[in-house]
Order: structure tokens, then C-alpha cells, then sequence
């Protein structure tokens, strides 16, 4: 196995940062499935394209196919551990761009509709960033 993927694959964590990965794994899928397939409440990618082209992130539809289809594929690869260090560096960007052109002039709450969730969701994210897929992971069976 090359140096690159040994390294992408590799983990140094525990139990604790796969229990992280895969909850913060089922929001992000979760969240993506409302964008993409309107399920759990969410508008789907009409309603979606048409909110992010109000908030001036154009063209919509192509900014919700990109934060919609990251959210749940990079949600479902945390869940199992495969790749899971691209999967939190794109859901890392994409938190960042959440916190940054919707919740950062709200302040830090929720009830204000602020960045807090959005800003543990890149914590959660970072870490898996860092520290690799965790003990039950793909990613950890594949690089043994």
C-alpha cells in the first residue's frame, strides 16, 4: 500500500472518536437527505436551490446538488469509516461556509439562528480530520 493511502486510511484513535464520527456522521446524512430528497422535513432540492439563491449563493441548484450531496455522502462515509478523512475535509469547508454566509451574523446561539450547532458539527468534523476514522472503521480494516 503507498505511503499516501496508508496515511489517508491510518487512524490513531479510539472507540471514543469512532462514536463521534459516526454521530456526526448521521446528522450530516440526515441533513443532506432533507436538501437532496425533501425527506425529514426538508425542501428538497427545488426549495433548497431556490433558499441558497436568496442568500446569494448562485447558481442554487449547483450550490445545493454540492452542499446537499456532500453532507449526505460524507455523512454515510463517516457512519462506516470509509475515506473518512476526505469525507470530514469537504464537511469541514462546507461548515465553515454554512457558519460563515448564514449563521455568523446571527451570533453564537441557535434560538437566533447562530452558528453553534453548525459550529460543533466542524469540531466533530476536525477531528475526524485529524485523528482518522477511529478502532471500528473501514478505513482502519483496510489499512491493517
Amino acid at each position: 500500500m503507498s505511503p499516501l493511502i496508508k496515511s489517508i486510511l491510518s487512524t490513531r484513535a479510539g472507540y471514543g472518536l469512532t462514536i463521534l464520527r459516526i454521530v456526526v456522521g448521521i446528522v450530516f446524512a440526515a441533513h443532506g437527505s432533507q436538501k437532496l430528497f425533501g425527506w425529514f422535513g426538508g425542501y428538497g432540492l427545488a426549495g433548497t436551490a431556490q433558499w441558497m439563491e436568496s442568500i446569494g449563493l448562485a447558481p442554487g441548484t449547483l450550490m445545493a446538488v454540492l452542499s446537499g450531496g456532500t453532507e449526505f455522502f460524507a455523512g454515510l462515509a463517516l457512519i462506516i469509516g470509509l475515506l473518512a478523512r476526505p469525507a470530514a475535509l469537504g464537511l469541514t469547508i462546507l461548515s465553515l461556509v454554512a457558519i460563515f454566509s448564514v449563521h455568523i451574523h446571527n451570533g453564537l446561539f441557535m434560538a437566533n439562528n447562530g452558528y453553534e450547532f453548525a459550529l460543533a458539527l466542524l469540531g466533530g468534523s476536525l477531528a475526524v480530520l485529524l485523528e482518522g476514522a477511529g478502532k471500528l472503521s473501514a478505513d482502519g480494516a483496510i489499512s491493517r
